[in-house]
């Protein structure tokens, strides 16, 4: 039997937006097909996508009556290295993980699979068990409920962010230039910190450039001025990983608007939980 472990992952993955429910989800359902008979089953590739989907959106409905936490945050994916056995292009990036939270798992998988998968309408009511006419409704509902000038927004791609945006923002905070920091930093800007279930976070949301700037000079003075940074790249979008040697400490993603360059969403993982699976910087 092929491995297909690096395909399958994404697809649950994208679903949950948890690397550890969509490892152990993969696991399981190869497990399982290797475990039991494959009569009438003609396409293998085909079935194990339609396994996983299905057992992604039936976790995903249990997380969702289980934690109802509106600023717990993805589980970040390094998507900068080449060398990963992931197929990082079919994940998707960290701010549609968030507008995703706000679809049920259903439109979630829908949207994903049309929008991110390029799938027909044909080919997810077959994967879902369902009709091309359900298949429609709940992608029309699922982009309902998203602003769709934030779904804009979460398009742009690294390489479309603005040359030297990252050292001008550390820059800003290092220096302690307010009026610099507030310039970078969209007028609604939105701060959210995840600290998980047993790390208390000084202020989980924020708005307003002006007191996220605050928070941000804070939070600087009072724990990174104390750690070594690296710039990265999470789920495709402007990171910076914070250390205490080499162990990831902090995890800040950045949300850079493709119209005007500002930075209008502050995402930061503190949860170690999460940062578990961000992979080590190499020595220098």
């Amino acid at each position: 039997m092929k491995d297909y472990r690096n395909l399958l992952f994404p697809y649950a993955y994208n679903i949950l937006g948890s690397w550890e429910d969509a490892k152990d989800i993969v696991q399981d359902v190869l497990s399982s097909y290797l475990t039991t008979p494959h009569e009438g089953i003609q396409n293998e590739k085909g079935y194990l996508i339609r396994s996983v989907i299905n057992t992604a959106i039936n976790v995903k409905n249990k997380k969702k009556k289980l934690v109802r936490e509106s600023n717990s945050l993805p589980e970040p994916i390094a998507t900068e290295r080449a060398d990963t056995n992931i197929n990082l292009s079919d994940i998707v990036s960290y701010s549609l993980l968030i507008l995703l939270e706000q679809l049920n798992p259903k439109e979630r998988a829908v949207f994903i699979l049309k929008e991110g998968f390029n799938y027909s309408h044909e080919e997810i009511a077959d994967l879902l068990s369902s009709t091309v006419e359900n298949s429609r409704k709940l992608l029309s509902r699922a982009k309902s409920k998203i602003n769709p000038t934030l779904l804009t927004q979460q398009k742009v791609h690294k390489d479309s962010v603005p040359d030297g945006i990252l050292d001008k923002y550390v820059e800003a905070i290092r220096s302690r230039d307010m009026k610099m920091l507030e310039n970078l930093l969209a007028e609604d800007i939105v701060f959210v910190a995840d600290g998980g279930k047993n790390l208390n976070v000084f202020k989980k949301i924020c708005t307003g450039n002006t007191a996220v700037s605050d928070l941000l000079l804070y939070t600087y003075e009072k724990y990174h001025i104390h750690f070594s940074s690296q710039y990265t790249e999470i789920n495709h979008q402007p990171a910076i990983l914070y250390y205490i040697g080499d162990q990831v400490k902090v995890c800040q993603v950045l949300s850079i608007s493709p119209d005007n360059g500002k930075i209008f969403r502050i995402s930061i993982i503190i949860d170690p939980e999460k940062l578990k699976n961000i992979w080590i910087r190499e020595k220098d």
